[in-house]
């Protein structure tokens, strides 16, 4: 399984919840967008894009994947898109606090009966209403046992695929993946007719194939390869992974045509360029990242035109040129309507007869000379 579908990276229910369905007409896709809270709060009116997907370039093959922790809202944020996706995943692997901090990611495989219920409810609600499948992403648990007892109940709840990532969730990406336990899980998944798809230190395509091969799953899950080289999916019979220039150019051209926003957008260039990443870090705009990237006049207009779209293009800096006289009429202007006080030199009083000379006086007086 190393051709669509392709899952997209996690939405959380609550931000889907409310958002608005629309077509941009510049560009054919559909976004899904809504205001800010903390924009409400400001007044401001400005919306910002949850999700975007292409019609065109992504029919049957974007898997939505969402963050949740609630049977209800799950099945809500699912119907906001069920329409446009090929499958529903519910991501139950993500290890990070943002995620798992409200009980989402692998905080569900800590609370079973709630991931079941979220499976349940999307298989009975949305599945069989739009017609789509459901799946669920995981990581193994501490013994082979409870990690076969979990993929069991899950298995059961109706979904069609499940990838296991073969890690536990204290595991961070630099240790090695654990692939004992995968031909278990693939088995049982097998039994009750579900996809198994395994990630996990896949790197490329040809990899892939021989891991599925030696464990026995339906497919393989590229990660963290993809997003430094997305041409990781070609395998060297077609040429192998392409230069990471390449990648890259072609990378900002389509941000470009979908007016992806540009945080997002810097962020993955700055896997995709490697050791070039100084090209990357001090851009603010598609115009400068055409210019590092040396993408041509194209590009150049379109990068332009993408920077006026998204309100990130640089404002231009008007000099006024002031001449001497008024620099120096100008010099102690003061803000507000009390002036500031001149500065007072304190002078000491002068001395009594009756006065003791300082010492300061004393060796002043001694320097005067005399005739």
């Amino acid at each position: 399984m190393l051709t669509p579908p392709f899952p997209g990276p996690e939405t959380v229910d609550h931000s889907l919840i409310g958002s608005i369905r629309r077509i941009n007409p510049r560009n054919g896709t559909i976004e899904w967008t809504r205001i800010p809270s903390n924009n409400l709060k400001a007044g401001h009116s400005s919306e910002s894009v949850i999700y975007r997907l292409d019609p065109l370039r992504e029919a049957n093959k974007l898997v939505f994947q969402i963050g949740t922790s609630d049977p209800a809202r799950a099945v809500a944020a699912a119907r906001m898109v069920a329409a446009d996706v090929y499958a529903i995943d519910v991501n139950a692997g993500c290890p990070k606090p943002f995620s798992t901090s409200g009980g989402m990611g692998a905080a569900l495989l800590r609370t079973p009966d709630t991931l079941v219920a979220i499976l349940e409810a999307l298989v009975k609600e949305i599945a069989t209403e739009f017609e789509i499948g459901i799946s669920v992403k995981i990581r193994l648990l501490e013994t082979a046992e409870e990690t076969e007892r979990l993929v069991r109940r899950l298995v059961a709840t109706g979904i069609t695929g499940l990838t296991v990532h073969c890690r536990t969730t204290p595991m961070r990406p630099r240790e090695r993946a654990i692939r004992g336990q995968l031909r278990m899980v693939a088995e049982v998944c097998r039994e009750a007719g579900v996809a198994c798809v395994m990630n996990g230190d896949v790197e490329g395509r040809d990899q892939a194939f021989e891991l599925v091969r030696e464990f026995g799953v339906d497919g393989a899950m590229i990660a963290t390869s993809a997003e430094k080289n997305p041409s990781v999916f070609r395998g060297e019979a077609a040429g192998g992974p392409a230069p990471w220039r390449e990648m890259a150019t072609k990378f900002a051209w389509y941000a470009m045509e979908v007016e992806n926003k540009f945080g997002n957008t810097k962020f993955t260039l700055a896997h995709l360029v490697h050791g070039s990443h100084k090209l990357i870090a001090s851009t603010k705009t598609y115009v400068e990242v055409v210019t590092a990237l040396e993408m041509g006049g194209d590009a150049l207009r379109k990068a332009v035109e993408t920077d006026n779209i998204l309100g990130i293009a640089p404002k231009p800096v008007v000099k006024v040129d002031v001449p001497a006289k008024r620099k120096r009429e100008t010099k102690g202007v003061w803000k507000g309507n009390n002036p500031p006080k001149s500065p007072v030199k304190k002078q000491s009083p002068p001395m009594s007869p009756t006065m003791t000379p300082t010492k300061k006086q004393r060796v002043m007086e001694d320097a005067i000379p005399t005739n």
